[in-house]
């Protein structure tokens, strides 16, 4: 079944236009979708995909379940190695923008409900794309 989903995937973005964005986005759009079917292919199970408020600048990429941890993930892609890893991007101000967009997502959620924020990093440099998760690379706490 994954096989499909990833082949009608890549119909679509064959078939539908081509929208007018910054590579930079569609870079990112890539690297969000490779990070999704990784994920999933470890075991996470995604409930949802760029989550945002109208209050917060921020979004969260992807939220998903791991075990029975609620993981709030970031995905940074990169193209080149040449300059900052790709984790180096969530800095301090990031991660406390990540915080306030999860704090407001779990209000919908059971209290006490275990949290963490996860990194995925993919590099696009390669033939084929090498994609690393840090579990745990920050806590909700750390304002």
């Amino acid at each position: 079944m994954r096989v499909f989903t990833q082949l009608a995937v890549r119909l679509l973005d064959a078939i539908l236009p081509e929208p007018d964005e910054p590579e930079h986005l569609k870079t990112g759009r890539r690297g969000e979708e490779l990070a999704y079917f990784f994920l999933r292919k470890h075991g996470y199970t995604i409930v949802a995909r760029n989550f945002r408020t109208p209050w917060h600048k921020s979004e969260l990429d992807i939220i998903g379940w791991n075990g029975g941890i609620l993981c709030f993930i970031e995905v940074k892609t990169r193209t080149t190695r040449d300059i900052a890893t790709a984790e180096a991007a969530v800095d301090d101000t990031k991660r406390n923008d990540l915080r306030r967009v999860a704090r407001h997502y779990l209000r919908q959620c059971a209290e006490n409900t275990p949290t963490r924020f996860d990194i995925v990093t993919v590099y696009l440099d390669r033939p084929k794309p090498e994609i690393t998760i840090l579990k745990s690379a920050f806590l909700l706490s750390g304002e």
